[in-house]
């Protein structure tokens, strides 16, 4: 007895120890995700009323106008057409609907910054499409107007091609996890099909499709690649221009603040605006909404309107960014690209591995402890989606290069040695930006899959003598590999894909595919920068074909 006693006593101990590294862990992780929202408010705070001051008569009411004129029109535009793309695959029958439903989900692979690299190599002045058209006509260069696509509306174009798949993918699941009971209803009262669609239908989808133009309007204000190659100035290029152009770290850090607080507000808002709305479905039985057989000029409509966000957000610019890299000089299998393909994969992986592991112990921990800690561990874990990685990029450097100055100092007054830039400037320090900035994607793989655990395996698991480490190790773990792998692989494609914090943070000579196609396009030699954004392109794809096959599934 005493043996068995001792055994029981022993595995509570290292139950005990479990918990307390979880709670660790998770602890860690959210205070890591907190830091640099602190830190850009201290950095701002400390910045001086002179600085906030001249930002405000020069800059500032430019930044805000512009990013709200973008954030409106990307919002319309993701709205509209994944919303439209989403109802019609859905609840209609047309030639080729099958295909359309999962190509629609195919621009979501490109970043907009290839995007706009491509329609600028064919809509700019000396591009084919200008070219055409002057020939054709015999026009001179001032003799015709053509829209500019370095412009905010074209920005606002490029973004909604690559954006509008979060809306489509929510509203579609939204669509079809609806019951046809009230759709009928409607329907029996008189009103037509569009009127059933926007007085029912719409309504119930509503908090899936604000969570997909929310995700849009997010990705919006942190794009960097797009906005900066088009001249466009927002928050994200005036945090850029103010700690590298102009040397000004204080300026930068209000700048964050300005774009933080802005995020904050819109992820607030629509939490506000939503409510606690809830909708339940009539009846005790689930029936499919019916889907109309359309023809004629219907399914001809029906076809075009949902081909055309797939040909234009996909399929023309894959065929403009093969010919642009067939024409370039860019050797992908030379040293220099393998190195650049080399670093990406690096951070991506690391990267990608660190940020699931964090996952995994926030997810878990709030599992296993669930409560008020747990639960704001959770939550502010979840915050880095709403912060850009400009904005993460200047809090994490804020406090680090003041320890390592401080370091310094220390060792060359102390000892006289310098440490120099110990984590500023380091790959750890990236890797952590972009943990912080990925965690809500890897957290709500982890977490969808956890959901199908069942907590009588925990209690079995306990059962038999399994501390905690143990249940998760040898019964979660397992069970919980396809939403790992997923998770892995969203985050190693949003690393690959990052640009403001990678160009704000990366040591220095470490490249990555990303932004040598942005040095590239920069200096305007547009057919070597599709070389890296095919490759980044191509890596894109994975996540999708995917996210495609579970469409497919249903």
């Amino acid at each position: 007895m005493a043996q068995i006693e001792y055994s029981e006593n022993g595995s509570r101990n290292r139950g005990v120890r479990g918990t307390r590294l979880l709670a660790g862990i998770a602890y860690v992780v959210a205070a890591a995700c907190l830091l640099p929202m602190v830190a850009v408010v201290l950095a701002a705070l400390t910045g001086g009323t002179e600085t906030i001051s001249h930002l405000a008569e020069t800059v500032l009411p430019r930044y805000t106008m512009t990013t709200a004129i973008l954030v409106v029109l990307v919002a319309v535009g993701t709205f509209s057409i994944g919303t439209g793309a989403a109802w019609l695959v859905t609840m209609t029958r047309f030639p080729g609907v099958r295909l359309l439903e999962i190509a629609l989900v195919l621009p979501l692979a490109f970043p907009a910054y290839v995007l706009a690299y491509a329609y600028t190599f064919i809509l700019d002045h000396p591009g084919i499409v200008q070219a055409t058209l002057r020939d054709v006509t015999g026009w001179g260069p001032r003799d015709y107007w053509f829209p500019e696509i370095r412009s905010t509306e074209g920005a606002a174009v490029m973004l909604t091609l690559v954006l509008y798949p979060y809306v489509y993918l929510l509203a579609r699941a939204a669509f079809l996890q609806q019951s046809a009971t009230a759709f009928l209803a409607a329907r029996a009262l008189g009103n037509s099909p569009w009127l059933a669609f926007r007085r029912v239908s719409l309504p119930m989808a509503r908090p899936a499709i604000a969570g997909g133009v929310l995700l849009a309007i997010m990705e919006t204000i942190a794009d960097f690649g797009t906005v900066s190659y088009f001249g466009v100035q927002t928050f994200a290029t005036g945090i850029y221009t103010s700690w590298f152009s102009l040397g000004d770290r204080a300026g930068a850090a209000q700048l964050a603040l300005c774009l933080l607080t802005f995020a904050l507000v819109l992820a607030v808002a629509e939490r506000t605006r939503r409510g606690k709305a809830k909708y339940y479905q009539a009846g005790k039985q689930h029936a499919a909404l019916p889907a109309a057989q359309l023809t004629g000029w219907r399914a001809i409509g029906a076809f075009a309107l949902c081909v055309i966000p797939v040909f234009f957000g996909f399929l023309l610019p894959v065929v403009v960014l093969f010919e642009m890299g067939l024409k370039s000089e860019q050797n992908l299998l030379s040293p220099r690209y393998l190195g650049f393909i080399q670093n990406s994969l690096i951070l991506a992986g690391t990267a990608a591995v660190i940020t699931v592991i964090a996952a995994v112990s926030v997810g878990f921990f709030q599992r296993l402890r669930p409560g008020r800690p747990s639960t704001i561990a959770g939550y502010i874990a979840r915050l880095g989606y709403a912060v850009p990685g400009g904005v993460i990029a200047v809090g994490l450097l804020v406090p680090f290069a003041s320890f390592d100055n401080a370091l310094d100092a220390w060792m060359r007054a102390t000892f006289d040695v310098s440490t120099g830039l110990l984590v500023t400037g380091s790959i750890w320090l990236l890797v952590a930006a972009y943990m912080v900035r990925f965690l809500a994607a890897a957290l709500s793989a982890y977490e969808g899959g956890q959901s199908t655990v069942h907590a009588n395996m925990d209690a079995a698991a306990r059962s038999l003598g399994q501390t905690p480490l143990g249940t998760l190790r040898r019964v979660h773990l397992p069970i919980l590999t396809p939403s790992l792998l997923t998770a892995l692989l969203i985050v190693f494609v949003d690393v690959m894909k990052e640009l403001p914090a990678t160009l704000i943070m990366r040591p220095f000579n470490f490249d990555t595919l990303a932004v040598q196609a942005y040095r590239l396009a920069s200096d305007e030699r547009l057919e070597g920068a599709a070389v890296p954004s095919l490759v980044i392109l191509a890596v894109g794809l994975l996540p999708v074909i995917l996210i495609c096959r579970q469409v497919g599934r249903r």
